[in-house]
């Protein structure tokens, strides 16, 4: 398997209030938000008509979603071929926390690293995504 991950899918991080922290991004740094936090568009290296994004959500400090984690963010990485990745990963210890699970937009699975931090794996389907999110920031 030449590509495993792609990129940056999304940044998600614990906060006490998301509704206030998406109010001071967008004020001071001009983050552009939906219910969801902001979605970065941008373009592929090797196919610039081919669009990517990245999720940014600031999170409810009590969130579940990181679990077993206890760390205050969780990254996600886009991937090429979730499937044969998650093969790989099994046959080389890695600890996969969940089973695939496939929507829309895109199939997820989560993993540990080695410092107990729970990563998002992410096959997307951007056509479909772009066609979902509302809140852009855009360069």
């Amino acid at each position: 398997m030449n590509k495993r991950v792609t990129g940056i899918g999304g940044i998600f991080f614990k906060v006490k209030n998301p509704s206030k922290t998406k109010d001071w991004y967008q004020k001071h740094l001009g983050l552009s938000t939906d219910a969801n936090g902001s979605t970065f568009e941008w373009r592929s290296s090797e196919d610039p008509n081919q669009k990517g994004f990245t999720q940014w959500s600031p999170m409810k400090d009590d969130t579940t979603y990181f679990k077993p984690s206890e760390k205050e963010f969780m990254i996600n990485y886009r991937v090429e071929n979730l499937v044969e990745l998650v093969k790989e990963l099994i046959a080389e210890g890695v600890t996969i926390l969940d089973e695939i699970e496939e929507t829309e937009y895109g199939k997820f699975v989560h993993i540990l690293d080695p410092d107990g931090h729970s990563i998002e794996l992410w096959q997307p389907v951007d056509e479909v995504y772009d066609e979902m999110v509302e809140g852009r920031t855009k360069s």
